[in-house]
């Protein structure tokens, strides 16, 4: 169903800001950094992802070794989101689950091949939906968890992948950020089925090249569309950050990106309750929520640590809030027993970069005492400690390293406030999809390091 005038329009508004944009953190437009990204991933797929499929396909390299060199590709080369759950962590688990490797590698050589029409991509996902539902339930009745199953709502995604590599003028790459931000801009809504989502998801993004390209007088191809939604969700994620406008007064307190969206004459578009929403802000310390926070008799540090715990909370951990009071302890806790393992959590509300040193030989008295508890007491197989802040300074390899050796800590994550926010964001808009298991959150917490939003958004959603 081609879009309404109103739809049309509300588009168009989003093309202009993603034309009209400043230049953001490294110096160039969100335009200029577009065209130098699909310039590297035009030279990405021609010099090393096409070659490789079609070895695949026309049988001249195993199903293993084609899988292991499309993953080392996208790890070195992260431009497709590919390194997700939808992506190669599913292709991991269609494998993982077969159980007549033969027959595997004959459905995915068939699925992968980039489809003459539209319907002929509809019957491929379809058919490539019943294997893979088949082969996870043979894996369940096997007796093994469901959550080692492929899940068949990362197809639509996995498919266009390797069909845009073979012909990236004809088939759109099915991006969760563009089904959120076309849902959120009110230009189509997923009804589930998965064969005919995708062929109006491609409908939509034609009907819009063309529109775009008129209206702009400049090209517009199906990279071009994408990198209109992809501003549009990374502009949501920055107004949640609490960057520019967002940062303003209302009334005497912070406005939130839902605040702003509405005084801007829009309804909300956000799945992100206030108390988390504000999170980024509280990490930076921010002057006019210190005053509120006082006015409302505690402290912005405690307010912190309370919408840290209703994130996990909201996440589905089990949690328990710890911190002011209780003595040398983290500031809580979030456990997930289904999956085995368990959070330790500590906010840091700094107006500059945290520094993990400043604190180093308390944080490792109490993790000494939690994990261990949480391991013995709880039978807990991973335990992840979580620094929760605003930004991180750049000294943390040590202190991470000297943790990891010398306590039941698994990984150390530093987590940026607003990749928190993205977490729960994507948990509200999509909860029977984002687990808490390997397949899901817990994913995010197995490399020690810097956590981001836009870490968040490639490797759930």
């Amino acid at each position: 169903m081609p879009l309404s005038k109103e739809q049309r329009q509300r588009a168009l508004e989003v093309m202009q800001e993603y034309l009209d944009a400043a230049q953001i953190n490294d110096g160039k437009t969100p335009v200029v950094r577009s065209i130098e990204w699909d310039s590297e991933r035009v030279k990405v797929i021609e010099s090393q992802i096409k070659p490789l499929l079609s070895e695949y396909l026309n049988g001249s390299i195993p199903l293993s070794d084609f899988k292991s060199r499309i993953d080392s590709i996208n790890k070195r080369h992260s431009l497709w989101g590919f390194r997700g759950i939808k992506g190669q962590m599913f292709f991991n688990l269609v494998v993982n689950v077969s159980d007549d490797i033969n027959e595997c590698d004959q459905e995915l050589k068939v699925a992968l091949a980039s489809p003459d029409n539209v319907q002929i991509a509809s019957s491929r996902i379809k058919t490539f939906g019943s294997y893979v539902k088949r082969v996870g339930e043979q894996w369940v009745e096997a007796g093994n968890t469901r959550h080692g199953c492929p899940k068949v709502g990362s197809i639509p995604f996995f498919l266009s992948y390797f069909w845009q590599i073979q012909n990236r003028d004809v088939w759109p790459v099915y991006y969760t950020n563009s089904v959120q931000t076309m849902s959120d801009l009110n230009l189509w809504q997923e009804s589930g089925e998965l064969a005919e989502d995708y062929v109006t998801y491609k409908q939509i993004h034609e009907e819009l090249a063309e529109i775009f390209s008129k209206a702009s007088g400049k090209h517009f191809g199906l990279y071009e569309v994408e990198h209109v939604f992809w501003y549009k969700g990374r502009m949501s994620l920055e107004n949640i950050k609490g960057d520019g406008e967002v940062g303003s007064k209302t009334e005497g307190r912070a406005a939130t990106a839902s605040t702003i969206t509405v005084q801007a004459g829009l309804l909300p578009d956000s799945f992100v309750p206030a108390v988390i929403e504000i999170l980024p802000k509280m990490a930076r310390y921010d002057e006019v929520l210190t005053s509120t926070a006082k006015r409302s008799g505690t402290t912005l540090a405690r307010a912190f640590e309370k919408s840290i715990d209703a994130a996990f909370t909201m996440l589905g951990y089990e949690t328990k809030l710890l911190g002011q009071g209780q003595g040398r302890v983290p500031d809580g806790l979030a456990v997930d027993l289904d999956n085995s393992y368990a959070i330790i959590w500590d906010a840091k509300a700094r107006s500059d970069r945290y520094s993990m040193g400043t604190d180093d030989r308390t944080i490792r008295e109490y993790i000494v005492t939690q994990s261990r508890e949480l391991k013995r007491k709880r039978g807990l197989r991973n335990v992840y400690y979580l620094i929760i802040s605003s930004e991180f300074a750049d000294d943390f390899d040590d202190p991470v390293r000297s943790l990891k050796m010398e306590t039941d800590i698994s990984e150390v994550i530093l987590v940026q406030a607003d990749a928190l926010v993205a977490m729960v964001d994507a948990k509200l808009r999509a909860p029977r999809h984002v687990s808490l298991g390997p397949d899901g959150l817990q994913r995010l917490f197995t490399n020690s390091g810097v956590l981001t939003a836009e870490d968040v958004r490639e490797l759930i959603l």
